[in-house]
């Protein structure tokens, strides 16, 4: 059986209308944190949807248990 060498493929081209963002956390004098992340509009707006109903679910909840009282 031959061993086939693939070469390494290009970076895959990022979504058009990503969004980046890099910070650098520095926590007193020996804790430096660096961090990036990047989201899509599609991202975005399925993480405002996933709140908004975790907002709803946890008001239910509340207003369930202050009737029980």
């Amino acid at each position: 059986m031959s061993v086939v060498q693939e070469e390494p493929s290009p970076e895959v081209p990022s979504h058009p209308e990503e969004i980046k963002s890099v910070f650098d956390l520095r926590l007193g004098k020996h804790v430096t944190l660096q961090g990036s992340a990047r989201i899509t509009p599609a991202g975005v707006i399925s993480a405002g949807i996933a709140v908004a109903v975790m907002t709803l679910a946890l008001g239910y909840l509340a207003s369930s248990t202050m009737r029980r009282r």
